[in-house]
């Protein structure tokens, strides 16, 4: 889950790597590096800095000595996988001459085999990461005369794991060449510039001009010209990507931090999301799903695939199936799906859900289930991310780009088009009652108001959350449609505050985690007015009696339940079978609170990254 960018043909190349790399820094910050080709010189110029949190910054000093008329240049920003975060393990590798260079971001499942034979023919590796292979195999090629792209594709054909790639050489000072298996990249051309690019974000200073690579394609790019091919040297037409949101939409806005801005664009995202979608008959319609209605109708099961925020949002989509399409639905952790002996086939419809399109967890676990048989759905909030391009039919959300790394605003959305695709299967299916579907379609259409209520109400929250910024020990708990909400306010709060948060369906407590209930615990309670609300407070009861201070969300004006617990965060009241929608927003500010009471930055919060691209 690192980042890569690479530009040839422009004066300014280093300005363009780092402006590229601080946008690409949600995907990995232990450290940071580029490698820029000299054309005056024929020499390669590198220069690495690994500081949590700080590289890249660090690394705009370290550029002034690059090349006055540079060629190639090519930059990496890292989530350590292979290799402890240092300067040493940091990207730009080169071989062994000093004058091939290259980025790599994933995983090199057969990188010891690769390395002994490596190190048996005499070359010298500097680092502990995977990737340090890959140039020196590229090196064994172009040592024998291969061009740097006939190195790269030999290269890649010994190799087995998940990759995107770029590399450069001093022997040919004007070309990248990039290649990608599962990892995404993207490569442009504007004028007399090139680009290669993890993401979107990052080229959009140079170009709109953008193609998506596919599995095992290999690009060379040279100022203003990209050539694709396979990796058996065949031509191929790349795919064009279409942009529809500019860079400043990717810019804080004048809030603090990315999180804060992103928290207060949730209200817009979850109305964009559903907007022209659904109207107020409970008529749905999703442009891109791209599966027959009559289909969908002979659906027996639903199988819902993802990871953290995104699982959490498929646990809940679980229960709005179940209510509105009355079919039995399943939701699995994507890791473990892909290796157990699921039961899936023709009748299954497999919904992927990963806010990037890219997290690998979710991806193998998407293809599993097609080989198995599945009808597999993508709903990411990314237009033609590897997901999307894969799976049969895709469910765009439209929260426009998140880069904090804790998801907010991507993981509203995903709640909301999660509901709206389970009243859509309701209606095809005709498991819903006219008035039903009405019904449901209206409480949908106020979604947004509700969530703008609650984050306009975030100075209240943190002003709750302040008291409780000395936590050490929390319990999130929740019932039915509290649950998925209790989930992902311990996630946040490990995420952020890096506070021990556990979550638990309320009636669990009793079965073993209360032994470790005293006086200074926190546990936080999903209590909104559900006709399981009593049963909620029952063990609410249970948790103070054993001293626990306990925070609920409350909706408003329950003065009952205001009685009954220590503080509360109260939220306008929504149906509950969308009640996660709103429910989640004051945990969002809880752990926000929370982290920034303690010094930690809430968009880059340690060990973690935005897009989880290795297994």
């Amino acid at each position: 889950m690192c980042g890569i960018i690479g530009v040839t043909g422009a004066r300014d190349a280093c300005a363009r790597l780092v402006a590229g790399l601080e946008l690409l820094e949600y995907r990995g910050y232990d450290s940071a590096g580029v490698a820029v080709c000299d054309r005056v010189s024929g020499d390669l110029f590198r220069a690495r800095v690994a500081e949590h949190g700080g590289s890249v910054e660090r690394l705009s000093g370290r550029v002034a000595d690059a090349p006055e008329d540079p060629g190639a240049a090519i930059g990496h920003t890292r989530w350590a996988t292979h290799g402890r975060p240092t300067e040493e393990n940091a990207h730009p590798h080169l071989d062994c001459t000093g004058r091939i260079a290259l980025v790599h971001n994933g995983i090199i499942e057969n990188h010891r085999e690769l390395a002994a034979g490596l190190d048996g023919r005499g070359h010298k590796r500097t680092s502990q990461t995977d990737s340090e292979v890959l140039v020196h195999l590229v090196e064994e090629s172009a040592a024998a005369g291969a061009s740097l792209t006939e190195s790269v594709r030999r290269c890649l054909s010994v190799v087995r794991g998940d990759f995107a790639i770029a590399v450069v050489s001093a022997a040919e000072p004007e070309v990248i060449v990039a290649a990608r298996r599962t990892s995404p990249l993207i490569v442009g051309v504007a004028a007399s510039v090139g680009i290669v690019a993890s993401d979107v974000a990052a080229a959009l200073a140079t170009t709109r001009e953008l193609y998506a690579l596919g599995e095992d394609e290999v690009a060379t790019v040279r100022p203003g010209t990209v050539e694709v091919a396979a990796l058996d040297g065949s031509r191929v037409s790349p795919r064009r990507v279409e942009v529809s949101w500019s860079v400043q939409r990717a810019l804080k806005g004048g809030y603090p931090d990315f999180m804060s801005k992103e928290i207060h664009e949730q209200p817009q995202a979850v109305r964009d999301t559903l907007l022209g979608r659904v109207d107020a008959s409970g008529r749905t319609e999703i442009e891109e799903l791209a599966i027959p209605d009559e289909e969908l109708a002979s659906v027996e099961r639903v199988q819902l695939l993802a990871c953290g925020s995104s699982y959490h949002a498929a646990l809940a989509a679980r229960q709005a199936v179940e209510r509105w399409a009355r079919l039995p639905a399943e939701a699995d952790v994507a890791s473990e799906f892909r290796h157990r002996s699921a039961v899936v086939g023709p009748r299954t419809l497999a919904v992927a859900v990963s806010q990037s399109g890219e997290t690998v967890d979710s991806l193998h676990a998407m293809r599993e289930a097609s080989r198995a048989g599945a009808r597999v759905v993508a709903l990411t909030n990314v237009v033609d991310s590897v997901m999307a391009r894969e799976a049969d039919g895709i469910m765009y959300t439209r929260a426009g780009p998140e880069i904090g790394v804790a998801s907010t605003k991507s993981h509203l959305a995903q709640l909301a088009l999660l509901d709206l695709l389970a009243l859509h299967l309701g209606r095809v299916r005709g498991a819903i009652s006219g008035e039903e579907l009405a019904e449901a379609a209206g409480a949908l259409l106020s979604l947004h108001e509700a969530v703008e209520t609650a984050v306009g109400r975030g100075d209240a929250y943190r002003a709750v959350a302040e008291r409780f910024a000395h936590v050490e020990d929390v319990y999130f708990l929740g019932r039915r449609s509290g649950l998925p909400v209790a989930y992902e306010g311990a996630l946040k709060l490990k995420e952020l505050a890096y506070v021990r948060a556990e979550a638990y369906p309320a009636g669990e407590m009793k079965h073993g985690p209360i032994s470790l209930v005293e006086p200074g615990v926190l546990v936080v309670v999903v209590a909104t007015r559900t006709t399981l609300w009593e049963k909620v407070m029952a063990n609410v009861e249970e948790m103070r009696a054993r001293g626990a201070t306990v925070l609920a969300v409350a909706d408003d004006g329950d003065e009952e339940t205001e009685r009954l617990v220590d503080a509360v965060l109260p939220v306008p009241h929504v149906a509950e079978a969308c009640s996660a929608v709103v429910n989640v927003v004051p945990l969002q500010f809880l752990a926000y609170t929370v982290a920034r009471a303690r010094g930690n930055d809430v968009d880059r919060p340690r060990n973690l990254a935005k897009v989880v691209t290795v297994e």
